[in-house]
């Protein structure tokens, strides 16, 4: 089975940097993995170069984990809606 390289790489969403993990080709179908609580796009490190060999695969870790920004909570509001909107313009 052939796998692909995992690329590490930045993004500035509402002043907060979000890390994320990218592999496959820039023209594949695109899969967006999104991990749960209280984990990191690190649980999906031996599945994307799996999935890599066919798809375009992107991985952020959510504000407050992994390698993405963790602001006190006075100035980020740590509520599903609020991680669900960086979220959302992380895909935009």
């Amino acid at each position: 089975m052939s796998h692909t390289a995992i690329v590490f790489k930045n993004i500035r969403i509402q002043g907060l940097t979000i890390f994320y993990r990218e592999s496959g080709p820039a023209t594949g179908p695109v899969v967006l993995l999104l991990h749960g609580y209280p984990t990191s796009s690190f649980m999906f490190r031996n599945l994307i170069p799996i999935l890599g060999t066919s798809y375009r695969v992107i991985a952020p870790d959510l504000p407050g984990f992994g390698f993405s920004d963790a602001p006190p909570h006075d100035r980020f509001e740590y509520t599903f809606d609020h991680l669900a909107a960086v979220m959302q313009q992380f895909i935009d």
